[in-house]
């Protein structure tokens, strides 16, 4: 009887790792893996497949547990695992799991999701136009702010001025927004239309202001339809600008009438200490895109929230079918999952929650500073923080692109059962850290312990 269950349990662990194996080449033969090196992929198949998650917590299908220090991509708000969330799904699929908005169709949750996202949004923002993701809120605000310009007889103001490193999506405009060149190289991008100023990173907040006010001049005010930034650059970087910015650029978009389009795609929801980035300076935009935490990525959802004057133009002399919509904006379960996500963010205090935890990171990350040799510049704004790694701390001297220094860390990271993301662009070296909301002191604690350990294996190599 012993031998039989023996032999049981190894068969058991024999099907389990030829399933593993089947799933391995399956992914490399059929899974074409978004922002992924497909030539990596063929070689060594996917970095991990994942089982199931739980809190702060991913496990994979080897039973490899990980704290998902990145939130899974910056939007896992409320933590993994939620049940209320798959219930509330699950409720609305039986009643209603979808109906069309277009031609002035509605239902109950896309409604009371609206009022709410409203309700939160400064109080001459109170109206929403869904989406299914960060991308395509970006193209849609880009498009609705064109519009704008053209029912009010000034067609020729199309510009968008973004900055550079900053990422606001991979659709046709969206990917033009973004400053970041790699993502120009599949397939380029749109430059008519599109320019990038500096951002404020590495320099004060007066040049980079000047650097907006340049590109204005070069255009001409009267082509410009909009300035476009994320609060916080996140794919740049986790990039926190000087206190004074965003009024300077509030102040600068007033001068030329130019309307500010806030990218809150990662911002929103409570990631910086705030329900949303630009709250942590009192600015408030014309617009703001929203994603990723509306839902904390338990369901496909984005959307636009406008002001009560671009609304009221619209309203005014916008003439018949705005013909402009998605086949799910605003889809009944995505939009009946917000709603609950939201309750459990505002009944858990998880905003709050961001602001405590994100103070207990930073100091973590101060404590890293002063510890080790090669840690330069260390932020945070609530659970939104970035640890950059430079070859002298005193002059800020960068490491050649050789080392590899952050995607070094990244893995010496992984092997300690954290999952995390470096930035390589423009040949700095930073690892980004956005854990779930719900994350507590210990295992702020634990993450931060183990990116000291890593940083400190990695040190060892590095001449």
């Amino acid at each position: 009887m012993y031998c039989y269950f023996i032999i049981k349990i190894l068969c058991k662990g024999m099907k389990d790792d030829m399933d593993l194996n089947k799933l391995v080449e399956l992914d490399k033969r059929h899974f074409i893996h978004p922002t992924s090196s497909i030539q990596e992929q063929q070689e060594k198949g996917p970095k991990l497949i994942i089982e199931k998650g739980e809190g702060v917590y991913l496990t994979d299908k080897k039973g490899d547990k990980y704290i998902d220090a990145m939130a899974s991509l910056w939007n896992v708000n409320v933590g993994h695992g939620r049940e209320e969330l798959a219930q509330v799904a699950y409720d609305q699929m039986k009643k209603l799991a979808f109906s069309s908005t277009f031609s002035t169709f509605s239902h109950e949750p896309a409604i009371l999701l609206a009022e709410k996202i409203a309700s939160l949004s400064p109080e001459n923002m109170n109206a929403v136009f869904f989406t299914s993701g960060g991308s395509e809120s970006n193209d849609s605000a880009i498009k609705i702010i064109r519009h704008y310009w053209k029912i009010q007889g000034q067609p020729e103001r199309r510009k968008i001025i973004s900055r550079k490193r900053g990422y606001h999506g991979v659709a046709a405009a969206s990917t033009s927004a973004t400053g970041i060149p790699e993502f120009w190289k599949m397939a380029g991008h749109m430059e008519e239309g599109f320019v990038h100023a500096l951002a404020p990173y590495g320099r004060s907040t007066d040049e980079a202001i000047q650097s907006i006010r340049d590109v204005i001049e070069q255009e001409g005010a009267e082509t410009i339809a909009a300035f476009m930034a994320e609060p916080i650059q996140g794919a740049g970087g986790v990039l926190i600008p000087e206190d004074d910015y965003f009024a300077k650029v509030r102040e600068l978009c007033d001068e030329y009438g130019i309307l500010f389009l806030a990218d809150e795609i990662i911002t929103g929801f409570g990631r910086t200490g705030k329900m949303f980035g630009m709250e942590n300076w009192d600015i408030v935009p014309d617009l703001f895109t929203f994603a990723k935490g509306v839902t904390s990525g338990y369901i496909p959802l984005g959307g636009v929230v406008i002001s009560d004057e671009i609304h009221n133009v619209l309203k005014e002399k916008s003439e018949g079918t705005l013909f402009h919509g998605f086949t799910y904006s605003g889809h009944p379960t995505a939009t009946a999952v917000g709603l609950k996500n939201i309750e459990i963010i505002e009944n858990e205090g998880l905003v709050e929650n961001s602001l405590k935890m994100g103070e207990e990171m930073l100091n973590g990350f101060k404590e890293i500073k002063g510890q080790l040799n090669h840690v330069g510049d260390v932020r945070a704004k609530g659970l939104l923080g970035a640890v950059e790694l430079v070859k002298d701390p005193e002059t800020n001297e960068r490491f050649s692109a050789d080392v590899k220094a952050a995607p070094r860390v990244i893995e010496a990271l992984h092997q300690r059962g954290v999952i995390c993301r470096a930035v390589t662009y423009e040949n700095t070296d930073i690892i980004c850290f956005s854990p779930p909301l719900n994350i507590n002191k210990e295992e702020v604690n634990t993450m931060v312990e183990k990116l000291h350990d890593s940083i400190k294996e990695i040190e060892k190599t590095i001449k």
